[in-house]
């Protein structure tokens, strides 16, 4: 029986994360198999609603205003055509859909009024709303919740010892900040990171080791592999094995069983029988439409292909650890 702890020591994440992989594998979906359906995978779809222009320095970023790449730069969309969006995400088999923008951080303007009103038709359309749109403060967040918001992306990227090689402009407690304000505000949280940054094995360790000792787990925890973007400082980094994944994904679910372990990024470079590891190690949920913000994924057809293949089945919309929380805390107002 695996139990939710928050006391796990570096060395005990490093001894699970280096556990030899089949064996890995199995511990991990067996825990995998206690707290959730193995069948059941999430599919959300992730739309840029602000693209490029930024001003931070994140090295695996295209939409850094400081590099030279080929993406569409465009500024806030219509609230309307977000919703369409939206409603194709639905139809398409999506419960969840999350929108980016890339901002440093929130700022109190027409624009993040204008991502209120984005948020409160999304969550009307039944969708599990989701935003990433940088730092918030604590007032920001309440505002969110209050329009409907149901989760929140910030990943942490990776550890805090090797967060300044790829991140200047902000500092990694910076990120603890934003998490700590989300989870005040009872929103769910959504963090992970990214491998294939030129980090080391202890960095992976220690982004788990970060994330599984939060006060509460993430509901969601995002695992990354770079995908490299011509222009961007991390052009030239070598493809992430898929035994790196399914070893981070196995890892991620021992720590947090019950978090939503999303085989994000990277995806596109897999195949299905690569992806189908990473559903036996644990992974629940996937990005599904041809883009996610502005790196390729695979299309919704194969997805859906996949699916038939694996047996799986899409998970539904307000399920899971933070729909419990939630409807707790409505019954009690």
């Amino acid at each position: 029986m695996a139990f939710i702890r928050n006391d796990w020591t570096i060395k005990q994440v490093e001894e699970i994360y280096n556990i030899p992989l089949l064996e890995l594998i199995y511990q991990a979906a067996s825990v995998h198999r206690e707290y959730n359906d193995p069948q059941e995978v999430q599919v959300c779809t992730l739309l840029s609603v602000k693209t490029g222009g930024c001003p931070e320095d994140c090295v695996y970023c295209p939409q850094a205003a400081r590099y030279h790449t080929d993406i569409d730069v465009h500024k806030l969309l219509p609230v309307e055509e977000v919703l369409e969006s939206a409603l194709k995400a639905k139809e398409s088999g999506s419960t969840r859909f999350c929108m980016g923008a890339a901002w440093r951080e929130v700022r109190d303007n027409s624009d993040f009024d204008q991502v209120l009103e984005m948020v409160k038709g999304v969550n009307k359309i039944g969708l599990e709303v989701c935003c990433t749109l940088g730092m918030l403060t604590e007032d920001q967040a309440q505002k969110l919740k209050k329009a409907g918001l149901y989760a929140y992306n910030h990943n942490i990227d990776t550890s805090q010892e090797y967060y300044d090689q790829i991140i200047t402009t902000r500092k990694f407690e910076d990120r603890l900040d934003t998490l700590n304000h989300v989870r005040e505000a009872n929103i769910s949280v959504c963090s992970g990171g990214i491998i294939g940054m030129g980090e080391s094995v202890k960095d992976r360790i220690g982004m788990l080791h970060t994330l599984c000792t939060l006060p509460e787990h993430p509901e969601s925890v995002p695992v990354n592999a770079l995908v490299p973007v011509e222009g961007t400082p991390l052009e030239e980094q070598e493809k992430v094995s898929v035994w790196e994944m399914v070893r981070m994904i196995a890892t991620a679910r021992i720590l947090m069983p019950k978090a939503m372990v999303r085989l994000s990024a990277g995806r596109v470079r897999m195949t299905v029988e690569e992806q189908a590891l990473c559903f036996l190690a644990g992974a629940n949920s996937i990005f599904a439409g041809d883009k996610l913000l502005t790196t390729p994924n695979p299309e919704v057809a194969s997805d859906q292909e996949m699916f038939q293949t694996l047996n799986l089945k899409p998970r539904d919309a307000f399920k899971g650890a933070a729909a419990d929380k939630f409807d707790r805390q409505a019954k009690t107002l």
